[in-house]
C-alpha cells in the first residue's frame, strides 16, 4: 500500500470500528454509569474542581479524565455517545502514536501500518475505545511521554530535544491529573534503567528538570484549587489510592503475582500466534537501544503492576503499544524476508479459537439457550464470528497476502458484540436503558431511591440528577456519605417502610431496585403495593405515588 494511503486508512477504521458503534448499546454498570454521571455533573453543577457521584464527595480519581468525558457530553449531548467519545479518541490518538513512533524507529512503512493495525486491532484496545472510562486516557497520556521520551533521546537539534521534553512534561501533568502519580512513577522506570545503561544519565539531570517543570506547572493550578475547596481530598486520594491500592493487606482486586502472564496474552489477539517468534526476536535484539527501551516499555510496567497487591486488568493497557511496536516490526521482518510460517501458524490459532467459540454457542443454545427469541442478536453474533474465522482463515491459507486479515475480523467482532448481548445481560449490565424505557413517569418524581450504586447512577444520568437517595447500600461512596450533610442520602433496611411514608407526603417516590439476592428482595418486599411496577431482568421500576399528609 502507498505510504499516503496510511493515514486515512487508519482514520477510516477508527470512524467504523470506534465511532459509529459507540451510541449502540447502554452504559455498562458500574464504572460507565459511575464516569458518566459523575461528568454529567460537572456540566450541571459547574463544579469543574471537585468530583462528586451524585452529589456526594468522590475522591478516588483526580480530574482531568472527568474533564474530558464532560467535555465529551457537552459537545455531542448527554447521551451515550457523548459519554464515550472521550475513550474512543483517547484510544485513536494512541493508534496515531503508534504509527508515528514506529516511523521513528524503523522508518518503514509497512512496519509503521502493521504496528498501528495491531494496536487498533487488540480485542482489549478496541474494546476499551467504547467504553466510558479513564483508562484510555490515561493510557494515552503515558504513551505519550514515553513517545515524547524517544523523540528527545534521538532529536539532533536543541530546540526539538526541548520540545520534546516539554511535551513529556505535559503528558505526565495530565496522567497525573487523570488517574494520580503512577503518570509520573511510570516514565521514571523505564527512563532511568535504558539511561543509565545507554551511559546517556547527564541527559536525565539536564532535561529532566525541564519536564518536571511543565509537569508541576499543568496540574499545580488544579491541586491548590482542589486543596482550597476540599482540604481533605490529597489524604484520601494519596492513602486510599496509591498506598493502599499497592502494598495494603486490604488492598481492592488482590491477585497473584501472575495474574497479568495469561491476560498478556489474551489482551494480544488477534494477533498472540505471533508472540514467541516477536519476543524471540526483540530479546536477540536487545542490545539494540531501540529494542531495549521497547522492552523496557513493554516489561517494567508490567513487573510494576505484577507486584501491585490490588490489580484490575485494565492496568496493564499502557504495556500493549510497546508490545504492538515489537509485533509489527517481527511481522515487517517477516513480510520483508518472504517467511510466512509464523503468520500461517497465528491464522490457524485464529481460526482454532473461532470454531471453539462457535462450537460452544451450539452447544449452549442446545443444553441451555443463551438467546431465547432472539435472532437478530444471535445473527449479529454469528456474522462476527463468521468475519473473524473467514478473516483468520484468509491469512492461515495466504500468509503473506493477507497478514493483515486478522485485524479486520478483530474489529468487526468487538464492534458487533454490543449488538449481539443476550436481553438477560443487557437487562441486568445496562440499566440506563430501562430507565430510558419509563423516562416519563420517572421525571416527575420528587424522590428518586435505588439499592445498588450502578443503577442508581445509570438513573441520576439519564434524568439529569444528583439525589438519588440509596437503599442499604454503600460501597465506594462510603466517603462521601461519611460527611454529616450526607447522612439523609443513606436509609437502612429497617428504616424504608417509614421513609417512604414519610416521603409520599411530599410527592411521588420513584424507586430503581436491582434484585441479586434475597436480601434485595426482603429491601424490595417492604415497598408498599399500591404503586406501578415494571421488571426487566433482575432490575425493578416501583412508582409510588403521593399520598395525602
Amino acid at each position: 500500500m502507498s505510504k499516503r494511503w496510511t493515514l486515512p486508512l487508519l482514520l477510516g477504521l477508527f470512524v467504523l470500528a470506534y465511532l459509529l458503534p459507540l451510541g449502540s448499546h447502554g452504559l455498562w454498570i458500574p464504572d460507565e454509569t459511575r464516569y458518566a454521571q459523575i461528568s454529567q455533573e460537572m456540566l450541571l453543577t459547574g463544579d469543574w474542581i471537585s468530583p462528586h457521584f451524585m452529589g456526594l464527595r468522590y475522591f478516588e480519581k483526580p480530574i482531568a479524565g472527568y474533564w474530558m468525558i464532560a467535555l465529551g457530553q457537552g459537545v455531542f449531548g448527554q447521551n451515550l455517545f457523548g459519554a464515550r467519545f472521550a475513550s474512543a479518541l483517547a484510544t485513536g490518538l494512541s493508534v496515531l502514536l503508534c504509527y508515528v513512533v514506529a516511523r521513528r524507529l524503523w522508518n518503514d512503512p509497512r512496519k509503521s501500518l502493521a504496528s498501528a493495525l495491531l494496536y487498533m486491532s487488540f480485542v482489549m484496545v478496541a474494546g476499551q475505545a467504547g467504553y466510558a472510562n479513564l483508562d484510555p486516557q490515561f493510557t494515552l497520556w503515558v504513551n505519550l511521554s514515553l513517545v515524547a521520551l524517544w523523540f528527545a533521546l534521538t532529536s539532533h537539534g536543541g530546540g526539538q530535544r526541548l520540545a520534546a521534553w516539554a511535551v513529556l512534561g505535559l503528558a505526565c501533568g495530565m496522567g497525573f491529573m487523570t488517574k494520580g502519580f503512577l503518570a509520573w512513577a511510570l516514565p521514571v522506570l523505564i527512563a532511568l534503567p535504558w539511561m543509565l545503561w545507554q551511559k546517556r544519565w547527564r541527559e536525565l539531570l539536564v532535561y529532566g528538570p525541564l519536564a518536571i517543570a511543565v509537569a508541576v506547572l499543568v496540574s499545580l493550578p488544579w491541586v491548590l484549587a482542589v486543596h482550597a475547596q476540599e482540604p481533605d481530598y490529597w489524604r484520601f486520594f494519596f492513602w486510599h489510592e496509591h498506598i493502599r491500592r499497592f502494598a495494603g493487606e486490604d488492598a481492592q482486586h488482590a491477585a497473584p503475582w501472575w495474574f497479568y502472564l495469561p491476560l498478556l496474552v489474551a489482551f494480544s489477539l488477534p494477533w498472540a500466534g505471533l508472540l514467541p517468534t516477536a519476543l524471540k526476536q526483540a530479546w536477540h535484539s536487545r542490545a539494540q537501544a531501540s529494542i531495549g527501551f521497547l522492552l523496557l516499555w513493554l516489561l517494567m510496567p508490567l513487573l510494576f503492576f505484577s507486584l501491585s497487591k490490588g490489580k484490575l486488568p485494565t492496568y496493564i493497557l499502557p504495556c500493549l503499544l510497546p508490545l504492538a511496536l515489537l509485533l509489527g516490526h517481527a511481522l515487517g521482518e517477516r513480510l520483508h524476508a518472504q517467511q510466512g510460517r509464523a503468520l500461517g501458524l497465528n491464522g490457524w490459532l485464529n481460526v482454532a479459537l473461532g470454531a471453539v467459540a462457535l462450537v460452544a454457542l451450539a452447544w449452549l443454545q442446545l443444553k441451555k439457550p443463551v438467546y431465547e427469541h432472539e435472532l437478530p442478536s444471535l445473527l449479529w453474533l454469528c456474522v462476527g464470528l463468521a468475519g473473524w474465522l473467514v478473516s483468520s482463515l484468509a491469512q492461515a491459507l495466504s500468509p503473506l497476502r493477507c497478514w493483515a486479515a486478522p485485524a479486520l475480523g478483530s474489529l468487526l467482532l468487538v464492534g458487533l458484540l454490543p449488538a449481539a448481548l443476550p436481553k438477560a445481560v443487557e437487562a441486568s449490565k445496562t440499566p440506563d436503558q430501562f430507565v430510558l424505557q419509563h423516562q416519563g413517569e420517572l421525571a416527575g418524581a420528587t424522590y428518586l431511591m435505588s439499592n445498588d450504586l450502578g443503577a442508581a447512577s445509570a438513573l441520576a444520568w439519564r434524568l439529569k440528577r444528583n439525589d438519588v437517595t440509596l437503599i442499604n447500600t454503600i460501597g465506594e461512596l462510603k466517603y462521601g456519605l461519611a460527611y454529616p450533610e450526607a447522612a439523609a442520602r443513606h436509609v437502612a433496611s429497617e428504616q424504608l417502610r417509614q421513609w417512604v411514608a414519610d416521603a409520599r407526603r411530599s410527592g411521588l417516590v420513584a424507586v430503581l431496585m436491582r434484585v441479586k439476592d434475597k436480601d434485595d428482595r426482603h429491601d424490595l418486599d417492604l415497598l408498599p403495593d399500591d404503586g406501578t411496577r415494571y421488571q426487566q431482568g433482575n432490575l425493578v421500576i416501583v412508582i409510588l405515588p403521593g399520598a395525602a399528609p
